[in-house]
C-alpha cells in the first residue's frame, strides 16, 4: 500500500483541493459530495431525514436490559481472529466502535453519513472519498481524526480479522485528501468496495500505541460509540453503559436509537439454562428458534400474568444456509455423490415433524425467502449465459435444476436409503459384512463434532436431537459416525482450523451479497483458517459469480449473478439443510418496546437493542 499525509496548512489544502484533487482526475470522474450512498439506485431517504423509518424518535431514554449470551468469551477485541471475543462489540453495529458510514436495515444495501458527514465517489466507483464531521469524538472526549481514520483502516487490512484482509488488498492507495478527509482508490474493479470502504470500525490510535493488535485481551477498546464497557466479569457477563457525553446523540440517523442507560450481557453453558433464566426473569428477551415449542412451552407464570408477552416479527431476507456441512478436506466427503447420500440419508421430513411440528419450511437454496434465491428447473437468460462456460466442471442439477429429497414420515425413509445405497455404490462405497467400506476395505467413518453451548440459532439439545436422528438412519447404511461434544472454546478453535469431518453450520445472508462471499466459499479458505469456507469448496464457477455481482451495473445482472451463484452452492451439496423461519419469535419482558413500523430485514443487528426502549407497563 501507499500512503499519503499532507501538511495541515489551510494555505496547501486549498491548493491542493482543486489543483490536486481535481485536475489529476479526468473530468467525467468528478462527483458530488453526498449523505449517503447505495449498491444500486439512490437511497430512500433523502438530506435532511429527521430519523430511520424504523426508529421512534419519541421513544424514552433510561432502563437496563438484560440479554443472554451461550458459552463464555476471553477477548474484547472482535475483530482480529484469535481468542473467544465478546461478539455483541462487533455484532451490534456502533455500539462501542462507530464506522464512517451507517447501514440501515430498512434497505438492501444503503449507507448513510455517520462518523462521515459526506461521501463521494466516481461513476465507476474505482475511488471513495469520506469527510469526518468536525464535532466526532471519542468516548474519552478526544476528537476523532483522520490519522485515526487510516491507522485503523490499515490495521485493520494487516492484522485483523480475514473479512478485514481480503478487502483491503483491493485498496490501491489511501491518502488524506483534506483536513478532515481520505480517499480510498482501489485496484480491482468492485462497485461494492465503495461502501465496504464506509464500514470498518474507527478505533482510537493512541490507544494502541506499543501494543500489538493482532493479540487477543481483556482490555476494553475506546470508541466513539453512544456505550461504553462499564463492567467486565471474564467468561460470564459484559455490561456497556450509555455515554451521556456520546456526541452523535442528535444525528438523524442516531434519532429514537440507543436508549437504554445499560446493555448488560449474561452467559450461560447452553440454551437451556438461558431458557430457564429467562423463565425465572433473570434476563429479559428470548429468542424462540422451533415453532412448536413457542406453541407448547411459553405457558409459565410470568406469560400468565402479563409480565412476559409474546411478539412475532416478519421480515424478508434470505434464509441463509443452517444444517450439517461436509467438510471436503476429507477425501471421503471429496465427491458429489457421497455428499447427495448423505442429504438422501437426512430423513428431513420426519426430523422436521418430531422437533418442530412441521411448521417452518425447509431451506431449499441459500437464499430461499427472497428474490435472490434460484428459481426451480433450468437456468434461464443470464443466470444460463453465467454458468455455460463452467458447465462441465459443475455438478448434476446446478443447471438443469436442483430440488432436495423430501424424505418419509417415518424414521426409517426406505426410498431415501435405497436412493443413498445406490449412490454410494456409483461412488465405489459398499455395504460388506454390516459395513459401508470401499475397494480397499476402509470403512465409511467420520466425526461429527458439536458445540455442547449449541449455536446461534439452535440449542444444544436441538442440534444433539437431530444427529442422532440422522446417525440412527445412517446405521441402516452402514456407517457408524462417532459423535464429539466440545465446550466452546474448544469448538471455536477446531472449526477455525476445519479440524472436522461434519459439523453445525449456520450462515446468515443478506439482500446485498458481495465481497464477503468470496470469504464465505473463496478457495484461498481451503487452507487458509478463519474463514467462513468450512467446506473448503474450491469453485472457480463460484468466484466468478462473485466477481460479477461486484462488477454488475444493473440490478437485473446483479440478480442473475446472485441466482446462478446460488445453483453453485446448492448443487454442489456441501450442507444438509434443516428448516429456518419466515418471522422471528420473540419473548420479551412486557415493560421492553419496539416501534410499530419494523425494518425490511426484521429481527437482525441494528434492530434489537438499538431500537427498543424500557417503558413500564400501564
Amino acid at each position: 500500500m501507499r500512503f499519503f499525509k499532507f501538511s495541515n496548512e489551510s494555505a496547501i489544502w486549498r491548493a491542493l483541493a482543486f489543483g490536486v484533487c481535481v485536475a489529476a482526475m479526468p473530468l467525467a470522474s468528478v462527483a458530488e459530495p453526498t449523505h449517503a450512498i447505495a449498491m444500486y439506485g439512490e437511497p430512500a431517504l433523502e438530506a435532511g431525514f429527521h430519523h430511520l423509518p424504523y426508529a421512534n424518535p419519541d421513544a424514552a431514554k433510561g432502563g437496563t436490559i438484560r440479554l443472554a449470551e451461550s458459552g463464555s468469551y476471553d477477548s474484547l477485541n472482535p475483530w482480529i481472529l484469535m481468542g473467544n471475543p465478546v461478539w455483541p462489540i462487533f455484532t451490534q453495529p456502533g455500539l462501542l466502535a462507530e464506522s464512517l458510514m451507517m447501514r440501515s436495515i430498512d434497505e438492501p444495501f444503503s449507507l448513510y453519513g455517520l462518523l462521515a458527514e459526506s461521501v463521494e465517489t466516481d461513476p465507476e466507483r474505482s475511488w471513495v472519498e469520506f469527510t469526518l464531521r468536525p464535532e466526532a469524538r471519542f468516548s474519552d472526549g478526544a476528537p476523532v481524526t483522520i490519522e485515526d481514520v487510516m491507522w485503523s483502516y490499515e490495521t485493520l487490512g494487516t492484522k485483523g480479522h480475514p473479512r478485514y484482509t481480503g478487502v483491503w488488498a483491493k485498496v490501491e492507495r489511501m491518502e488524506q485528501t483534506g483536513p478532515r478527509s481520505v480517499r480510498f482508490t482501489f485496484n480491482t474493479a468492485d462497485r461494492e468496495l465503495a461502501l465496504l470502504m464506509g464500514m470498518r470500525p474507527i478505533l482510537k490510535k493512541a490507544q494502541w500505541d506499543g501494543k500489538d493488535f493482532s493479540q487477543s485481551g481483556l482490555m476494553p477498546p475506546i470508541g466513539s460509540g453512544p456505550y461504553v464497557i462499564d463492567k467486565v466479569d471474564p467468561g460470564r457477563a459484559i455490561t456497556f453503559r450509555r455515554n451521556p457525553d456520546y456526541w452523535g446523540r442528535d444525528l438523524p440517523v442516531n434519532r429514537g436509537l440507543h436508549n437504554f442507560d445499560e446493555i448488560r450481557y449474561d452467559y450461560y453453558g447452553d440454551a437451556s439454562a438461558m431458557f430457564e433464566a429467562f423463565k425465572a426473569g433473570e434476563t429479559d428477551v428470548w429468542r424462540e428458534l422451533v415453532a412448536a415449542r413457542w406453541d407448547r412451552d411459553f405457558d409459565f407464570p410470568a406469560i400468565r400474568d402479563g409480565r412476559v408477552v409474546k411478539s412475532e416479527i416478519a421480515h424478508q431476507r434470505p434464509s441463509g444456509i443452517m444444517g450439517l456441512v461436509m467438510n471436503t478436506r476429507n477425501p471421503i466427503f471429496d465427491d458429489w455423490r457421497v455428499r447427495e447420500a448423505l442429504i438422501e440419508a437426512f430423513n428431513y421430513r420426519f426430523i422436521n415433524m418430531t422437533l418442530s411440528g412441521g411448521k417452518d419450511p425447509r431451506i431449499t437454496s441459500y437464499f430461499s425467502n427472497s428474490e435472490l434465491a434460484m428459481q426451480p428447473g433450468p437456468a434461464t437468460g443470464r443466470e444460463a449465459q453465467l454458468l455455460a462456460p463452467f458447465a462441465s466442471d459443475l455438478p448434476p442439477g446446478t443447471i438443469e435444476g436442483y430440488a432436495l429429497p423430501e424424505g418419509g414420515e417415518r424414521a426409517i425413509d426406505r426410498k431415501g436409503i435405497r436412493a443413498a445405497l445406490k449412490l454410494f455404490e456409483e461412488a465405489g462405497w459398499t455395504v460388506r459384512d454390516g459395513q459401508l467400506q470401499n475397494a480397499q476395505g476402509q470403512p465409511f467413518a467420520f466425526e461429527i463434532l458439536l458445540n455442547q453451548s449449541g449455536s446461534a440459532m439452535r440449542s444444544s439439545s436441538e442440534t444433539r436431537q437431530i444427529v442422532d436422528i440422522f446417525v440412527e438412519s445412517l446405521r441402516n447404511l452402514g456407517i457408524r459416525p462417532q459423535v464429539t461434544l466440545l465446550d466452546s472454546a474448544q469448538y471455536v478453535e477446531r472449526t477455525s482450523n476445519y479440524q472436522f469431518d461434519m459439523t453445525w453450520y449456520e450462515r446468515g445472508l443478506s439482500l446485498s451479497p458481495g465481497n464477503e462471499q468470496m470469504l464465505y466459499w473463496g478457495s484461498a479458505g481451503v487452507e487458509k483458517t478463519g474463514t467462513k469456507n468450512w467446506m473448503g469448496m474450491n469453485s472457480p464457477a463460484a468466484e466468478a459469480m462473485i466477481a460479477e455481482m461486484g462488477t454488475a451495473k444493473t440490478l437485473e445482472d446483479y440478480r442473475a449473478a446472485v441466482h446462478a451463484l446460488d445453483r453453485i452452492l446448492t448443487a454442489g451439496r456441501f450442507v444438509i439443510p434443516v428448516s429456518y423461519s419466515k418471522i422471528s419469535r420473540l419473548a420479551h419482558k412486557a415493560d421492553l418496546h419496539y416501534p410499530e413500523k419494523t425494518p425490511l430485514y426484521g429481527d437482525w443487528p441494528g434492530f434489537m437493542p438499538e431500537t427498543w426502549w424500557y417503558e413500564e407497563r400501564n
